[in-house]
């Protein structure tokens, strides 16, 4: 059985792009494959979070992802922090990582390009952090998106590199998790390509947002003055109408309102309210559970320590062998 890792940013409510993305893939994923699922906190340090939001992120995207359908007693489903072998694995990795390929790396210079007051080590260092996040439990798999690619990259150069100093064949090449066909793309609500926190607020549906709150950000969604020709090709921020009615929606709501467009007869309004209510519909008792989970802090807790013992019975034989190869040892 292959072991399969995916990080979990810390920040950010789960919206349905994530939840028909990666989300439903997880679930799927944790009856097949030795799975861990991490709340990557360490790596949100970078921006500087206040203690009190640092925190309360964690919690919501814990809470969010077990809501979701992620189960604690089959995947291992563990905050970072609560790990503190990954932080002895970054130093470890770190000392055979270089200025030159971690200042080459893309998503840093990007970032030293948006935030040049805050070029902080952290930040430069990342790749060799999501290294260590994935060396620790020798991953075979991890699912990452296309801006990821090269720090998996990067992870499998320093596992290599390891191995090639201490002359052990120690750790695995880690390689990107496709999931091919699966894979379900949800575009925005502003009529871009892509439903994600980083376009704004009035791009995304958020699981747990209100109905009063869905309803709002649907009839604001981008359209256009409608078709003026018999089955004419519907422009981007139209097909993204369609697109996310198709999963949320029955085939005859998707065939009833493609009809009318194709005969020049669609009311956008009348569409954006079968489409809001569609969404609350399916949003609904995943906002239930959210509730539910979210006041339940001893069951959290408990996820919370089970997912850290887990995770670390992997991670502290990892560091025990590296160690080891390394040349640290008791006298």
């Amino acid at each position: 059985m292959e072991t399969v890792l995916s990080g979990i940013r810390s920040t950010g409510n789960l919206h349905l792009g994530n939840y028909f993305g990666a989300i439903k893939n997880f679930i799927k994923m944790q009856h097949e494959h030795r799975c861990f699922f991490f709340i990557a906190d360490y790596h949100s340090l970078t921006t500087h979070p206040t203690p009190a939001d640092l925190h309360q992120n964690v919690k919501q995207v814990l809470v969010e992802y077990l809501a979701a359908g992620i189960d604690p007693e089959i995947a291992t489903l563990y905050i970072q922090s609560d790990v503190p072998e990954v932080a002895e694995l970054y130093l470890l990795l770190g000392m055979n990582a270089y200025m030159g390929e971690l200042e080459r790396c893309t998503t840093f210079k990007e970032k030293a390009r948006k935030q040049p007051d805050n070029i902080n080590a952290g930040l430069l260092t990342y790749p060799v952090l999501m290294a260590a996040d994935i060396l620790i439990h020798k991953a075979n798999k991890v699912p990452v998106g296309k801006d990821q690619e090269q720090h998996l990259e990067m992870a499998r150069t320093f596992g290599n590199r390891f191995n090639r100093l201490y002359k052990a064949d120690y750790f695995p090449e880690p390689y990107a998790f496709n999931f091919g066909s699966d894979l379900v793309k949800i575009p925005g609500l502003d009529g871009s390509t892509k439903m994600g926190k980083s376009e704004g607020e009035a791009n995304a549906i958020y699981l747990a947002d209100e109905p009063s709150v869905i309803r709002k950000k649907v009839m604001r969604a981008v359209t256009d003055s409608g078709p003026v020709e018999m089955n004419q090709v519907k422009p981007q921020p139209i097909e993204n109408l369609f697109n996310i009615m198709k999963v949320v929606s029955s085939e005859d709501t998707v065939k009833h309102f493609d009809e009318l467009y194709n005969k020049c007869e669609i009311r956008y309004g009348d569409m954006k309210k079968q489409l809001a209510e569609d969404i609350i519909g399916f949003t609904s008792p995943l906002r239930e559970r959210i509730v539910e989970i979210g006041a339940d802090n001893a069951y959290l807790s408990r996820v919370a320590k089970m997912g850290a013992e887990k995770a670390r019975e992997s991670a502290s034989k990892t560091v025990k062998e590296v160690r080891e190869i390394i040349g640290f040892k008791p006298f």
